[in-house]
């Protein structure tokens, strides 16, 4: 498996960001939320819900080879599946 990282990315999602403000952050808890609520386990990471709720508010598409999660979570987020 080969995996990239662009810390750019990276620190997109973790510093504060003064476009959205806490956008990013409310959605990911949001997904995450919906996530546990539909009986979720703690195996997913909540990273995850953080790049699929940033990706969604900046981005106009995701490279994933998750493809359900965020087609579940994150709709109407374009995902490109290699």
């Amino acid at each position: 498996m080969i995996a990239a990282v662009d810390t750019s990315v990276l620190l997109d999602v973790f510093l504060p960001d003064p476009e959205h403000g806490p956008a990013s952050a409310l959605a990911a808890g949001a997904a995450w939320r919906a996530y546990r609520r539909a009986g979720g386990r703690r195996e997913r990471l909540v990273p995850d819900f953080l790049i699929g709720a940033h990706a969604k508010l900046r981005a106009d598409r995701l490279l994933t080879r998750d493809r359900g999660s965020y087609r579940t979570y994150f709709r109407g987020l374009k995902l490109v599946e290699p």
